[in-house]
């Protein structure tokens, strides 16, 4: 979990409004505005929160599965759990998932490329149908495509969408802001690379998945 993430779980698990956080943070750091915050000042208000009672859920170190699908199996899955899809976001769920798909045991044994595309269609039908998720090329135009050409980008504007459209977007600004609040500041989101990409979806999954939960 990132400090933004961690920061406003929180803020929740304690009931701090926006003018109770802003205080906290000014007492803090001297700053109103996580924006603001270099990382470290961000570290330090998770540190006060945690001193005042926020219990942070720890963060396991997730195996990669064996197999030679496995990887884009996981990958595909984790972007369901953090557009507020899959409810199970362990790998046991996810073999079970591609079991029904193509009778195999498990992902390991996933072979054929038939049988992976299986999974992977079947996975991306799931985001483009329940959570918005715009795959194809001739769908997004060629203006948007210069940046969403990255499959972490088509998850991340999903995500923001299911966001606005609960009224719950972070208070970070725009996409643009919330985007180089996590990364850094980027020309453009042609630049944004998939590991940062990865940053954005896990900063959003948070707030997707509490959205849903209130929904």
């Amino acid at each position: 979990m990132n400090t933004h993430a961690a920061i406003h779980v929180g803020r929740r698990q304690l009931g701090l409004d926006d003018e109770t956080a802003r205080d906290l943070y000014e007492q803090v750091t001297g700053k109103r505005s996580l924006r603001a915050m270099t990382d470290a000042e961000r570290v330090a208000v998770v540190d006060e929160l945690r001193r005042r009672g926020f219990k942070a859920a720890l963060n396991r170190v997730r195996r990669p599965l064996e197999g030679r699908y496995a990887k884009k199996f996981q990958a595909l899955w984790i972007a369901a759990w953090n557009l507020g899809l899959v409810k199970n976001h362990d790998d046991r769920a996810l073999i079970a998932f591609a079991e029904r798909q193509t009778g195999i045991s498990h992902v390991r044994f996933v072979h054929d490329p038939a049988d992976a595309d299986k999974v992977i269609e079947a996975l991306k039908d799931w985001m483009a149908r329940e959570a918005g998720v715009v795959w194809k090329k001739s769908e997004i135009g060629e203006l948007g495509w210069r940046w969403l050409h990255r499959d972490g980008a088509k998850i991340a504007a999903a995500q923001w969408k299911i966001l606005a459209d609960a009224g719950a977007c972070p208070a970070f600004g725009g996409f643009g802001a919330y985007v180089r609040t996590l990364v850094g500041d980027v020309a453009s989101f042609a630049d944004v690379t998939d590991a940062q990409w990865i940053t954005v979806m896990n900063g959003l999954g948070t707030h997707v998945r509490w959205a849903r939960r209130r929904s």
